[in-house]
């Protein structure tokens, strides 16, 4: 009833669209059909029209010439082929400048990121199907946090009262304490100071936890992830490096100690005491002899077992508590992701943050606060874990065999990372 009028009105009926407008790419693939398609002219010749949207093209035929100009925005109505799409008439006709390089069309277009874009979600898709089959819930968790954590490489972005987190972790350790058993999340993460070929101030991190397990699971599902959206994205078992050698990527992958690693191209016999002592000169031959000599080969490598002061987060190991069940996974010279085996002590974990916030007080850093919650959570008991943070954008490029990250996000950040 009409509360106005006082009159009953007749419900109507909304007639579903039989002949809803496709695009070109909507076609590629696609067995002969009767079609309405929207689309961008990108060129045209005697032939006839290519029409094109982000993620491909299509050749398009008609009767009659058809006078069109490059940029213009078209629906046809024909007939698809299978090849090429045979129009019976032009139903809609807007003008638009003749693509050109700059610009969000010549961006997603013409420079072919559209296509790329494309190729991430399968990578996404291919992601969370592997999560799915191993009983994994996917989570969601706040952004803006009050405590951001205290990593000593990573710088936090101030935002309102709090910060953007740079890894969902302590978030997803308190689903843990909560009796999540398996979790996963897709996110994005924030950090200051981060530019280059393989850096975003903002970018995706796969991250993921099982409980009662030790982080031989989480090597195994790393391994499968990687290999999984290779071959979805490649069609084969094979990563490209920035400078353009394939790297195999069918399981198992190579373990390496990081002590191991040190003895043998640094000279270094005591790498433990090393860290501990003259962290910088830790650093400056991981950096110079480590990770070049890990970059030279054609496999992927876990690099496992870090000295206990470079693994905040992290359980010592049961065999040699100098060290830390932390590994990170080198495809091609590139970092891709960095695991523990999960410190669940709240007293220890406690004492950890409050030394790494003074050694940011004296290098006249950003002290952040401490994450109280993230501890009292560990208090209720958090069950032995593991877990690894993957980034995802740097996997996808890997896997299209492009040298930057910045190829794979529809938006990337221009000029200096904020501060």
């Amino acid at each position: 009833m009409d509360g106005r009028s006082g009159r009953h009105v007749r419900e109507q009926r909304i007639r579903p669209r039989l002949n809803p407008t496709l695009s070109p790419s909507d076609l590629l693939g696609r067995a002969p059909c009767k079609a309405r398609v929207g689309g961008r002219v990108f060129s045209c010749s005697p032939e006839g029209v290519v029409l094109a949207d982000a993620l491909g093209m299509i050749q398009v035929q008609a009767r009659a010439r058809l006078e069109l100009q490059p940029g213009e925005l078209v629906v046809f109505s024909g007939a698809w082929t299978g090849s090429l799409l045979r129009a019976s008439r032009i139903v809609e006709r807007l003008s638009a400048p003749e693509p050109r390089g700059g610009g969000e069309l010549g961006r997603f277009l013409l420079n072919g990121v559209g296509r790329q874009l494309a190729a991430r979600s399968r990578a996404l898709s291919e992601a969370r199907s592997y999560f799915a089959e191993q009983h994994f819930l996917e989570v969601e968790t706040p952004l803006l946090v009050r405590a951001p954590g205290v990593d000593r490489n990573v710088e936090a972005l101030r935002a309102a009262s709090g910060y953007l987190i740079t890894s969902p972790e302590h978030a997803m350790k308190r689903l843990l304490v909560g009796g999540v058993p398996r979790l996963f999340q897709l996110g994005r993460v924030f950090r200051r100071d981060e530019s280059g070929a393989l850096h975003e101030p903002e970018f995706t991190l796969l991250e993921w936890y099982r409980a009662f397990s030790d982080y031989g699971a989480i090597l195994a599902d790393t391994e499968a992830l990687v290999s999984r959206v290779a071959r979805a994205l490649s069609g084969r078992f094979a990563l490209k490096s920035p400078d353009g050698r394939a790297i195999r990527v069918k399981p198992p992958f190579e373990r390496v100690r990081v002590e191991d690693a040190f003895r043998e191209h640094a000279g270094i016999r005591d790498v433990a005491k090393l860290a501990e002592n003259n962290e910088d000169r830790y650093f400056e031959l991981l950096v110079e002899r480590v990770e070049p000599a890990l970059a030279r080969r054609d496999r992927p490598v876990f690099l496992c077992d870090y000295p206990l002061s470079q693994a905040a987060l992290s359980r010592p190991c049961p065999a040699d508590p100098r060290f830390a069940e932390r590994f990170e996974l080198y495809v091609g010279g590139v970092e891709l992701s960095n695991g523990y085996g999960e410190l669940t002590d709240p007293d220890e974990q406690r004492r950890r943050f409050v030394l790494e916030r003074k050694r940011r007080r004296a290098e006249k850093r950003s002290v952040y606060p401490l994450d109280e919650a993230f501890l009292s959570a560990l208090a209720e008991g958090m069950p032995p874990s593991s877990g690894n943070a993957l980034g995802f954008d740097r996997l996808v490029a890997l896997a299209l065999g492009v040298s930057r990250i910045q190829d794979v996000v529809a938006f990337p950040w221009q000029g200096a990372p904020p501060r």
